[in-house]
């Protein structure tokens, strides 16, 4: 796996979903589409968990959190920025969605949850606000950003 594989992995996504509504039903379809027993999961699962073994994934670390933007706002991925968080019983830093978010909750062990929800698909819809949480375990979760807006709190 490459960074520019995995590129082309998440962009049969992120073109399925561009200009819909991040809302419940978005994150519904994504469940039912690309959730946990899905080969689209697994097969994300699987890069993200090779990325940041191979450590283009994940290459910062700040306050028991390893993180990283591996991709800007791009044509390619319709106009989504990705990141990815490598997270074990922990809270991470308050910030705003101004245009929502949609992120892939990914279990490395135990039954680990974000936010109190299990493995798949969570759309967080603009305005909301979070401390992005991981609980029971260790995860990893990918966030897609429309145009890579967020906004940290004091």
């Amino acid at each position: 796996m490459t960074p520019e594989k995995f590129k082309e992995q998440l962009s049969d996504i992120t073109s399925a979903i561009q200009g819909r509504a991040l809302n419940q039903e978005l994150a519904d379809w994504l469940n039912e589409n690309h959730g946990a027993s899905r080969p689209s999961f697994q097969a994300i699962k699987a890069s993200c968990m090779a990325g940041v073994q191979e450590g283009w994934l994940c290459e910062r670390e700040g306050g028991g959190i390893k993180y990283g933007r591996i991709f800007k706002p791009s044509e390619e991925l319709s106009g989504f920025s990705v990141d990815v968080v490598d997270m074990q019983n922990i809270a991470g830093p308050h910030h705003v969605h101004p245009l929502g978010e949609i992120d892939l909750i990914m279990p490395i062990d135990g039954h680990a949850e974000f936010d109190g929800h299990p493995e798949g698909w969570l759309v967080c819809p603009p305005g909301s606000s979070h401390s992005p949480t991981v609980t029971q375990g260790r995860a990893l979760v990918l966030y897609l950003l429309p145009d890579g807006k967020i906004e940290f709190t004091r």
